[in-house]
Formats: structure tokens, sequence, C-alpha cells
């Protein structure tokens, strides 16, 4: 067996395990779970994937290239889980405003999200594949890669919370009520009711189907964004396989827990209110970073400096959590004074 196949088998039982234990968590409870113990679990959670991280950085092994393989690896499977787990936050962000708009109960949540997040998987792990397979049959397509990370990024810059999803302007949501009367009781829990020998679809399954539909709209920005991580300065260096294992172990680990995550997150939003800032400018600087790869400098600075991608993106995520912290509260001592005067 090759090394990178029982790498492969380590991140699939891994993932299996993480899956269904959080799946255990979050289903076998009466009550919702408390912000405290969802951010407990989202901690194990991020803990596995750092250490995962951490086992390739010290323990996979060199390749044919004499280059510190482990150490590349290990940097670049890190600085790809953080872009991809901060996509994947804004990702939750959008689900938890497509529930409160389409008023589903809460008791119907963990179920959709769930199978949200199956779709995000499969949909990811497949256009991830394509699309690196893509760039190394024709590398110019990068360029096109990068110019989508700049599109992207401004384009979410400049759009409003409330204007990133309306789900009763989803092409799916209109076909689905204009083909089947949709069900009067919007607390229902299944997907189909017949009564009177008459079929009837859900609130909840239309919602599945606008969830579905927002999940290939991220797994398309996972793609150009995974790959400028995982591409930049590489060529050459990683083997086609460790490229490829790259993108999809640190994409999955980044939608692993954020079931446990959805509940906290329900109740913190307000430590993240800058991070739609950090993640356009990651995206914004992974994609320049990409266009302007063709020259020869640029593509040299970070084949000899792989920390720095990983070290701007963590600044940039604990920047956009600290100034959220640090200026709700300013607003909220405001708001204090000027009540009290």
């Amino acid at each position: 067996m090759s090394t990178i196949t029982i790498w492969w088998v380590a991140f699939i039982a891994i993932f299996i395990v993480v899956y269904f234990v959080d799946m255990f968590v979050t289903g076998h409870r009466k009550s919702e779970i408390s912000v405290k113990t969802s951010l407990r679990w989202t901690g194990v959670w991020i803990s596995v994937a750092l250490l995962f991280g951490l086992a390739i950085y010290f323990f996979f092994p060199d390749n044919h290239t004499g280059e510190n393989t482990s150490q590349i690896m290990g940097m670049k499977f890190i600085a790809g889980y953080l872009t991809e787990y901060s996509l994947s936050v804004d990702n939750l962000f959008v689900f938890i405003m497509i529930f409160s708009m389409m008023a589903i109960a809460s008791h119907n949540q963990p179920k959709l999200l769930k199978m949200g997040i199956l779709i995000s998987i499969v949909l990811r792990i497949l256009f991830i594949l394509a699309g690196m397979s893509l760039v190394q049959r024709f590398e110019w397509i990068i360029y096109l890669f990068g110019i989508i990370l700049v599109y992207t990024a401004v384009k979410m810059a400049l759009s409003k919370e409330e204007d990133q999803v309306d789900p009763k302007s989803n092409i799916l949501y209109r076909a689905a009520s204009k083909i089947f009367p949709i069900y009067a009781d919007e607390h229902s829990s299944k997907f189909i009711v017949k009564e009177n020998g008459k079929t009837f679809i859900t609130m909840i399954l239309l919602c599945l189907l606008v969830i579905g539909s927002t999940d290939v709209l991220f797994a398309i920005d996972s793609i150009p964004a995974i790959i400028g991580v995982i591409n930049e300065g590489a060529s050459g260096i990683l083997t086609h396989s460790e490229e490829n294992f790259l993108a999809v172990s640190s994409n999955v680990f980044a939608v692993m827990g954020l079931v446990s995550l959805f509940f906290a997150l329900k109740g913190i939003m307000g430590m993240f209110r800058f991070l739609k800032h950090g993640v356009c400018f990651i995206l914004l600087f992974i994609g320049v970073k990409m266009l302007l790869g063709f020259f020869e400098p640029v593509a040299e600075f970070f084949h000899a400096h792989s920390w720095v991608s990983l070290a701007v993106i963590v600044f940039t995520l604990v920047a956009s959590i600290v100034l959220s912290k640090v200026i709700a509260e300013e607003v909220e001592g405001e708001n204090k004074a000027s009540t009290e005067n």
C-alpha cells in the first residue's frame, strides 16, 4: 500500500468517526444544544483538523523532489482548511438566514442542516477534483480562477446580508411550488405528505431545495479558493495525487462539525460581524496572488516562503473576530451611556 493511500485511509476513517459522533451529539437531545456545549464540540473538531495538519507536517514522507514535502503539505493543509472553514461559516450564516426567512421550525433545522452538509461534501469533492484536473491539464486556467476569486471577493464585499439569498426567487423553489401544492402545516417533519389521494410538498422540502442550490454556489467558490492555496508555488514540488489529497481533505475537514457550530453561531453571531470582510480579503489576496503568478519574482517568493499565505489567512481571521468583538463592545458601551444620560 502506497504512502498516499495510507493517508487517504486515515483521513476517511477520521471523517467517518467525526461525522457520526457529531450527528449523535446533535441528534440525540430533547432540547437544543447550548452555546457553551456547541462551542466546546466545535473546539474539539477544529483541534482534530489542526492535529491532522500537524501530523502531515511532521510525518508525511518527503517525495522525489528533495524538498521538505511534509512541511509544505502541512502548511498548505492548514491554510486551505482555514480558508474553507471561513467560507463554511459564511455558508452557515446563509443557512440561518434561509431558516429564518422560510420560518422553518427549530426541530426541523438540524435535519435539514445535516442533509445540507452531506450535499456540500459531495459537491465540493466532485467540483474540486474536476477543477484540480483542469489545472493540471491546462495551467492557464489558474488565471481564470484568479479572476473569479477577485470578482467573488468584490461582489461579496458590496452585497448586503439580506441580498445573499431570496428563497422565493430560487428557481428550484418556484418550479417545485408550481408543480405540487404546498402542505398547510409548516411544522411538518416530512418532505412529502399525501392526503385524500393528493400529494403535497412541505416547507422543509422547499427549504432543502434552496439549501442544495446554495451549496452548489459555495462549492463553486471552493474550487478557485482551495486551488489558489494548494497550487501556489507547488508546481513540480507536490505530485498530483498529493495536491488532490490536500484539496479534498482540507475541504472536507472544513465542513466537519458544522452542525455543532450552527447552534453556537445562533447565539454568538455578533462575534462574527466582520467575518465576511475577512473572507473577502482572503479571497482577494488569493485571487491577486494567482493572477500575479506569471511574474517569476512573485512565483519564486511564494515558492520560497510557503508560510506567508498561512500567516495572512490566520492574521485576517483573527483580526476580523477581534474587530467584531471590540467594535461591538464599543457600540454597546455608547448605547448604555446614551441611555443613562
